[in-house]
């Protein structure tokens, strides 16, 4: 199946009340792993990367041409969308260009109108072209690629500008952060979550950022009043590294050839698709391919 936007997905997932997995990729094994995991569940998928990642593995057209043949050489049937996240305005309009079927405009660490002035602009071009588009509003705490915020609670009145801008999807602070949480995170802010949706309307997908380490049953109640879509990234990450040292504690990159890059990340390719199967079955997508 080739690439496909994001749009119709979502707009299902939201409706069914489900949501669709937004995974990062990193390299070669973790998109194989990616892939792997939504064809075993019969789940469409989003496969996404940060301007960092796409640059570390050669550039946006590499990582278009690299997903597209994985799907065609692993023989992979359900939808996939090809996403950037957290992407400043000229990287957003490249990736379009380059091949994305989605892409985030995050504006969220600019004025307000400045935001939205941008995101008006990325959606007509993106739109043109048939592809996806998700921009943010109130920053998600932590960091994603030089990208800083405290987790503030999104303005309701600029989700709703932000909506009427014409995006797919819409990202929200809502309490989340990037990466690891701390020992003093208080939860999501679900009230919060509520007056968001009830503002932007019923068929609005949301989206959640810093999907690591949320307890499933928040992430069961956030899907319920409207995510769906969540990013996870820092997980999959400790999982892929805990893979990898244990194998090579355990001397294994010792034994014979085991120090071959094919055997030494395929422990971590494994956890990896361990964890993505997990989020399929938490997030409800399964079988929704």
């Amino acid at each position: 199946m080739p690439l496909v936007s994001g749009t119709e997905i979502f707009k299902a997932a939201r409706k069914g009340g489900y949501a669709v997995g937004a995974y990062n990729t990193n390299n070669l094994e973790w998109t194989q792993a990616i892939l792997e995991a939504a064809q075993a569940k019969n789940a469409p998928v989003l496969i996404q990367t940060s301007m960092g990642a796409a640059k570390y593995m050669g550039g946006y057209k590499l990582v278009v041409n690299m997903v597209k043949d994985l799907i065609e050489s692993m023989n992979i049937t359900v939808p996939v969308v090809l996403h950037l996240d957290h992407g400043e305005y000229k990287d957003a309009l490249e990736c379009i260009e380059a091949g994305y079927t989605s892409v985030m405009f995050d504006g969220s660490h600019l004025p307000f109108d400045e935001n939205l002035k941008l995101a008006k602009d990325v959606v007509e071009k993106a739109h043109a072209k048939g592809v996806s588009v998700e921009c943010e509003v109130g920053s998600i705490g932590g960091e994603e690629d030089g990208i800083i915020g405290t987790g503030e609670l999104a303005d309701i009145d600029e989700c709703v500008q932000m909506v009427n801008t014409g995006i797919d999807f819409l990202a929200c602070g809502i309490g989340n952060i990037h990466g690891a949480y701390p020992e003093n995170w208080t939860g999501l802010a679900f009230d919060h979550l509520q007056a968001i949706a009830d503002a932007v309307g019923q068929d609005v997908p949301l989206v959640l950022h810093g999907g690591s380490g949320i307890p499933q049953e928040q992430i069961e109640k956030a899907i319920s009043m409207g995510v769906s879509k969540i990013n996870v990234n820092t997980e999959f990450q400790l999982s892929f590294a805990k893979a990898t040292r244990e194998y090579i504690e355990a001397g294994k990159d010792l034994e014979g050839k085991g120090f071959d890059p094919r055997k030494l990340l395929a422990p971590g390719k494994a956890a990896i698709v361990k964890d993505a199967i997990e989020h399929i079955e938490w997030f409800g997508s399964a079988d929704k391919a």
